[in-house]
């Protein structure tokens, strides 16, 4: 075999090993695609890394050492587990944790928020005040003096400022706490979201959320919550309802 049939031969050989790569990498990808559609997408949550007694408090400035953000399918992720570790700086356990255990809300007697207060606030990260409508539902769902531990927040803009619609502004968001509506709120002179607000939401925001959120209480006809189910961390996406769709 000369030179030129030998080279032939390689790139022949080669192309073909990269055909069959590709086609190994798509049957991979469908399977991972079918497991995904079974199990869920996988999502964050918190696992001891070892035996944590009951009665121990997560210190902020210790809880990197004692707990790990582990992902698992959603099917597989126990009601109520918390998915980051601000999420549970500060509070302390009521039962013992066994290694590699999962940390839920019922664990830390932290009830169905899961959440710390403001002094759990990393860096970047905002508490801000939002007047919402619908703060007698939000009340029901979270119980008295509770509340729960995600939201999703709507936002509606003012058909008369242009074409009004409704639109899923943020996902996910930690609900640090709710208020009924300062005195005079929901009866104030206008119309925007300020004005029509019957609950104040405290959340866990970004500075660039926590901008977003203030131009739409000033501007926006009105702002709603809508509770997540505890552990439900599946995304939405983008999803938009315009007035002239109705």
């Amino acid at each position: 075999m000369n030179a030129r049939s030998r080279r032939r031969r390689a790139a022949v050989l080669g192309c073909l090993s990269l055909a069959l790569g590709g086609v190994a990498a798509s049957q991979v990808d469908d399977r991972a695609r079918q497991i995904e559609a079974q199990v869920g997408a996988p999502v964050p949550v918190l696992v001891a890394q070892s035996d944590i007694e009951a009665g121990t408090k997560l210190e902020p400035g210790e809880i990197e050492g004692l707990l790990a953000v582990r992902e698992v399918p959603e099917r597989f992720a126990p009601p109520g587990s918390a998915a980051a570790l601000h999420e549970v700086a500060g509070l302390r356990t009521q039962v013992a944790i066994p290694a590699g255990g999962y940390v839920t809300a019922a664990q830390l007697g932290a009830g169905p928020t899961g959440a710390a207060g403001p002094a759990a606030l990393e860096r970047g990260e905002r508490a801000l005040e939002l007047g919402v409508v619908g703060g007698s539902a939000l009340a029901d769902a979270t119980g008295a003096g509770g509340a729960p531990a995600r939201v999703d927040v709507l936002v509606t803009t003012d058909p008369r400022s242009g074409a009004g619609r409704t639109s899923i502004a943020l996902e996910n968001v930690e609900l640090l706490g709710l208020r009924p509506g300062d005195d005079g709120a929901g009866s104030a002179a206008g119309e925007d979201a300020a004005a029509k607000a019957d609950a104040i939401a405290r959340l866990r925001v970004t500075v660039r959320q926590a901008v977003f959120l203030t131009a739409a209480q000033n501007f926006a006809r009105e702002i709603r919550l809508l509770v997540r189910s505890p552990g439900d961390r599946r995304r939405a996406g983008e999803m938009t309802v315009e007035a002239g769709a109705l």
